[in-house]
């Protein structure tokens, strides 16, 4: 089964085009609608689905931690501005038409994917709160670490939220805690974000696919934690 890529921003849509036709993420199809506009059924058939896709890091990360285009797995980093140092007051950040996370969470409750990886940034503290209360409701153990680009010997710092749930088949939700998260280790300097095609033109369509991309070197470690606790 091919992949599904949700992304809104049509330059970003394209890299990941680009990106699949080199084969550099999982084979797949690239559905440029508002999440909000996604229904179930239209997942039907996809092993992987990567929302607020970007230009492909959750994909390319899982390829760096040995998981197969074909084991199943849903991924997101849902918008980040409502959460920024820039953004308005707490009280008024869930009133912001980009925080998407009530958008995601209907989609995981209907279909119910084994595993979940998640982003953010580590601002966040209060949306992730409400992540854990949604996810747990669902039948989830989740898992959560703040983690730096420099842990993966990178010269700035870029912290973000990484946090992995696990469907609970069996028993009642539990919270899984930074204990199941494997402490990154510092692991030499690499660009920290996929490679676009080659001739984009647009550096500022360019630089901010870059800055909204997940770091896939750091996403594929917190991956590589959960296969140690969920082979």
């Amino acid at each position: 089964m091919s992949a599904y890529y949700n992304e809104i921003d049509p330059f970003a849509a394209q890299w990941l085009r680009n990106l699949i036709a080199k084969d550099l993420i999982a084979t797949g199809d690239v559905d440029e609608r508002s999440i909000i506009e996604v229904q179930p059924d239209d997942l039907k058939g996809y092993d992987q689905c990567h929302f607020f896709a970007g230009i492909g890091g959750w994909s390319y990360a899982l390829r760096r931690a040995g998981w197969a285009d074909d084991r199943p797995v849903w991924t997101g980093s849902c918008p980040c501005q409502s959460f920024s140092s820039a953004a308005t007051a707490r009280q008024d950040r869930r009133g912001d038409a980009r925080h998407l996370w009530p958008a995601w969470r209907p989609l995981i409750a209907e279909c119910l994917p084994r595993t979940v990886f998640g982003e953010q940034t580590a601002q966040a503290g209060d949306w992730f709160d409400e992540v854990c209360d949604d996810v747990e409701s669902l039948g989830y153990s989740i898992g959560a670490s703040v983690l730096p680009a420099c842990s993966i010997g990178q010269d700035h710092a870029r912290f973000r939220l990484y946090f992995a749930g696990h469907a609970n088949r069996h028993g009642k939700p539990r919270k899984s805690g930074d204990a199941e998260m494997a402490r990154l280790p510092r692991l030499g300097s690499e660009r920290p974000i996929v490679a676009g095609e080659d001739g984009v033109s647009n550096r500022m369509a360019t630089m901010r696919a870059y800055g909204n991309s997940v770091v896939p070197q750091v996403a594929a470690e917190v991956i590589k934690a959960y296969m140690e606790c969920r082979p």
